[in-house]
């Protein structure tokens, strides 16, 4: 039975398989817009800079609507390419490794038979980390 492990942030999605206990990268998926800054975003939608939310929104701690609109359409991509894998038959479990907010917004997003399939979740960013790292901080999760 093969174990889908995703190691995913906002900009990166990393996707593993795993049969026994050998990890092996099957897909990398980047999301270049969410790499830009806050003032890019939104000036890339027509708005001009001054009109931006950013300033505000740093300055009162939540997130701004475009950054979070990002997030949300890379969610959705990655739920999209783990809902091919599942109805291929090629992933029996799953495994979310991701930030806490980009682990909400990707769970929002699955279908629920994928769902169904997650056996474990795990908060941590481990996108940038190397394989070994990755074997072992998902080694105990079966």
């Amino acid at each position: 039975m093969t174990t889908y492990i995703v190691v995913a942030d906002a900009a990166r999605a990393r996707i593993f398989t795993r049969d026994a206990l050998k990890l092996v990268e099957q897909d990398s998926l980047v999301h270049a817009a969410n790499r830009l800054h806050e003032g890019d975003l939104v000036t890339d939608r027509g708005a001009d800079v001054n009109e931006s939310t950013s300033t505000t929104a740093r300055s009162s701690g939540g997130e701004s609507t475009a950054r979070t609109q990002e997030e949300r359409v890379f969610a959705k991509e990655v739920a999209e390419r783990l809902y091919r894998a599942r109805v291929d038959n090629s992933m029996a479990k799953l495994i979310l490794v991701a930030p806490a907010r980009f682990l909400g917004q990707l769970r929002e997003r699955l279908d629920g038979p994928t769902t169904r399939l997650v056996i474990h979740s795990l908060t941590k960013d481990l996108t940038k980390a190397s394989l070994a790292d990755i074997q072992e901080a998902v080694s105990d999760l079966r």
